[in-house]
């Protein structure tokens, strides 16, 4: 296998040559498909792919899978599509008590310790630590010494469990400066970067509280700390990237030359703003709504397009029964979405916090999808009806008559700005 980039990204940066990973946050098995077929052409590219705490973890997640099951699933895939199982990283993401943090946090902290250590002996090797968010009784946001002394807790079992696996010690991500898993449930208004001030402070607590607990060595394979750089979407709006905002963070890295920024919540960034963040020392660029948004477009354009031209289809049935299924369990969307009921029909479908991925891998959603797919195998759809229902895609993939193919350049067209981004802004 290649020399892992993860290892490389800091000294890069130093040497003025600064390059980036994408970081692939989806279990959708589209979005994993195009980012491994898109690794197979590719031939030289590392794909890095991770579940967060509440997608994955040893109770199943909100997947129903498992870290070892989540890793058989993309290693299915991989093995299908011809990409060597060498080339693909698996983080996670957020692991810390955050499923459990309306349990006491002794009992959040076990489970959690257990979660880590599933996730090393699974073959995570890329642990982002995250104990920032209080359990019962604790307020929402814990000080940095509590913080670090969890994450310190978390990295021992993450080391234990890589030994007795006889597996190479994972890196590691500490801090946090993002919405907990899921994203917000807001427009935003006022974006701050974090102050370079604080991110000194998360830094040398962490590397306080580490050698304190024998982890010495183990902090010196931290790569990168999670801060906000200004980067943030909601329900409804995006914040772009301002380089101007984030200096003094950038400016932090020339005291920590070991160090780099992950920047999480980059969905729906430009391709210069994303080329930006790699050059400003933000070069783990996480995504994952923003890919299954895109998804969502090409599965309802082709919806659309499928109720215009197939005889028998009917009157838009994917989108009325991912409805269905979204009001019969309210629980991923119902605490995110605010407004009148026309307001929420209106967010359960085009949200860029985009929470009708959860239910992609419902019973009746996949069933809706695989209809529209059988309509739709084999017929040529005008060029005019791709214009109408999918302007974002090439026109002259209708005619093919693969849906498949444009499910794919839906996702591939997003991955293709953050493939350009972590090269330097080229193709």
């Amino acid at each position: 296998m290649k020399t892992n980039p993860l290892a490389g990204l800091a000294s890069a940066r130093r040497n003025g040559a600064p390059y980036g990973i994408t970081s692939i946050c989806s279990a959708h098995p589209v979005v994993i498909q195009t980012a491994i077929r898109r690794a197979v052409a590719d031939k030289e590219a590392t794909l890095l792919i991770e579940a967060t705490c509440n997608q994955v973890n040893q109770f199943g997640g909100y997947t129903g899978m498992t870290p070892e099951v989540f890793v058989a699933f993309v290693l299915e895939i991989a093995g299908k599509e011809g990409l060597d199982a060498s080339r693909i990283l698996f983080g996670g993401d957020h692991l810390g008590p955050n499923p459990w943090r309306a349990e006491p946090a002794a009992q959040a902290m076990d489970k959690a310790e257990t979660m880590v250590s599933a996730y090393v002996k699974a073959g995570f090797s890329k642990i982002h630590l995250d104990a920032s968010m209080g359990c019962a009784g604790e307020p929402t946001a814990l000080d940095d010494e509590t913080i670090a002394i969890r994450a310190a807790r978390l990295a021992k079992a993450a080391e234990t469990a890589a030994r007795a696996a006889s597996s190479a010690l994972p890196v590691y991500i500490i801090g946090t400066e993002v919405p907990a898993p899921g994203g917000v449930n807001h427009t935003i208004s006022d974006l701050k970067p974090t102050e370079a001030a604080a991110a000194r402070r998360t830094i040398a607590v962490h590397r306080e509280i580490f050698a304190r607990e024998g982890l010495t060595d183990t902090f010196g394979r931290v790569i990168a700390v999670v801060v906000q750089p200004g980067v943030e979407f909601g329900s409804q709006n995006v914040v772009a990237y301002a380089p101007e905002a984030s200096r003094a963070l950038t400016g932090l890295l020339d005291e920590e030359p070991s160090l780099v920024y992950e920047a999480h919540s980059t969905d729906y960034q430009s391709r210069a703003a994303l080329t930006a963040l790699v050059d400003n020392g933000f070069p783990i660029l996480k995504v994952g709504p923003g890919l299954t948004f895109a998804l969502r477009e090409a599965f309802y354009g082709l919806d659309l397009i499928a109720s215009e031209m197939v005889d028998g289809y009917g009157d838009r049935p994917l989108a009325h029964t991912m409805e269905q299924v979204m009001l019969a369990a309210p629980g991923h969307w119902h605490s995110h979405y605010h407004g009148s009921e026309a307001d929420l029909y209106l967010q359960r479908h085009y949200s860029y916090s985009d929470r009708i991925r959860y239910y992609w891998s419902n019973p009746a959603a996949v069933a809706a999808v695989s209809r529209l797919r059988k309509a739709l195998d084999g017929v040529a759809i005008p060029e005019t009806l791709m214009r109408q229902f999918l302007p974002t895609l090439s026109a002259t993939l209708g005619p093919a008559g693969n849906p498949e193919a444009i499910f794919h350049a839906a996702v591939g067209q997003v991955l293709a700005d953050y493939d350009a981004a972590c090269r330097g802004g080229s193709d």
